[in-house]
């Protein structure tokens, strides 16, 4: 799968260590490939194969015995909520897109194997495959089994089709198991775009429909769904870009929250995504302009010197993990590379040094950006 925007080897050396993904590889190798179905929650209306998670920020009622109805907090992690099903996605994801990196590297049909086991365990097997769809995400107790924002769960999974195409040509990965993953993210594309859930969150007036956008722009072009694929650029050009970004760069949506840095990096990083993954010679995203001037490097300028210097923020602190800030959120690689912008590379590969919390991990959309680049 071919991106327009691409690194130069000399660019990949410099802002990969290839030593350090293969490493990743290795772990991977020892690592058992996650499944739904080896956890049960306690509140899930679903079955066994059927994701669930919980709303964030919803918490136990302290004013009633058994805690119903949550209730919320806005900004604050309830710690026990149940994430069990969005670890085993993350931990799929990650690995299956470090081994095929690794596979892309080496050639080494190890990588490929062990690859394809995470990925058939996850979305095939008859016995631990999940489910194509996301009725019981982001559920509140006593409130509701699900909810179409719940979808923003899956933004994890966008890396997959990537490694995916990276070991379309391994032996492991025989026709059967190709055309399998392709029906599993034609299926689920088709409950996103078509569920009252998903129109939901494809309508939403904040990062949740830019994310839905992201992850139904990756899953159509893997699927050769360009209907889809003409879709979602078309509500980047026509919806999103003009109705959530100010003339400023700012986006008063994640302002308002109680999270606002965190959650304005965020959907820097998922709109640029959708820049990364629809853009081509006849439809680049990374060049269109509105007619205000208004632009995604409009948005990308207003935060880089914040990410430089957070002590500069001028707007309130999120109300958790602002100290752990700033990251390396992939967008200042993919738009260092579109914009030919040493500022954007240089800032990437300082803040990727950094250890990252599990905030960053469940916000950060790409675990391994070297498979989009090359």
């Amino acid at each position: 799968m071919k991106f327009l925007t691409t690194m130069t080897q000399d660019q990949l050396n410099t802002c990969f260590n290839k030593e350090s993904i293969l490493a990743l590889a290795e772990s991977a190798l020892a690592t058992a490939p996650p499944h739904v179905t080896e956890h049960i929650a306690e509140y899930s209306e679903g079955g066994a194969h059927d994701f669930y998670s919980n709303g964030d920020f919803w918490w136990p009622n302290p004013n009633t015995l058994d805690g119903l109805p949550f209730v919320q907090r806005d900004g604050e992690t309830n710690p026990g909520n149940f994430v069990a099903h969005r670890v085993a996605l993350r931990t799929m994801r990650t690995n299956s897109a470090n081994l095929a990196a690794a596979y892309h590297i080496t050639k080494d049909e190890k990588y490929a194997t062990k690859a394809v086991e995470f990925l058939k365990t996850f979305f095939l097997d008859a016995k631990t495959k999940m489910n194509p769809h996301l009725l019981y995400a982001q559920a509140i107790p006593g409130i509701c089994p699900g909810r179409g924002i719940g979808i923003i769960d899956t933004l994890h999974l966008v890396d997959v089709p990537v490694a995916i195409e990276l070991l379309k040509n391994s032996t492991a990965m025989s026709p059967d198991v190709y055309s399998g993953l392709q029906q599993w993210f034609a299926d689920y594309l088709h409950w996103i775009t078509t569920h009252p859930q998903g129109i939901d969150e494809m309508n939403h007036s904040n990062n949740h429909s830019v994310c839905w956008n992201v992850q139904a722009a990756m899953f159509a072009k893997f699927t050769n769904n360009t209907e889809i694929m003409e879709l979602c650029s078309k509500r980047y050009k026509e919806v999103y870009l003009p109705d959530q970004l100010r003339i400023d760069g700012t986006f008063p949506e994640e302002l308002r929250r109680t999270k606002p840095y965190n959650y304005s990096c965020f959907v820097v990083d998922n709109m640029v995504n959708i820049c990364n993954i629809l853009s081509t010679k006849e439809d680049n995203l990374w060049e269109f302009v509105l007619p205000d001037g208004r632009s995604i490097k409009t948005a990308i300028d207003y935060i880089v010197p914040f990410m430089e210097n957070i002590s500069e923020w001028p707007h309130h602190k999120d109300v958790q993990y602002f100290d752990q800030f700033p990251a390396a959120f992939p967008f200042l690689l993919f738009a260092g590379v579109a914009y030919n912008n040493e500022q954007y590379l240089k800032l990437w590969t300082e803040l990727a040094k950094k250890a990252q919390g599990d905030e960053m991990r469940r916000n950060i959309a790409i675990r391994q950006a070297y498979i989009w680049l090359i």
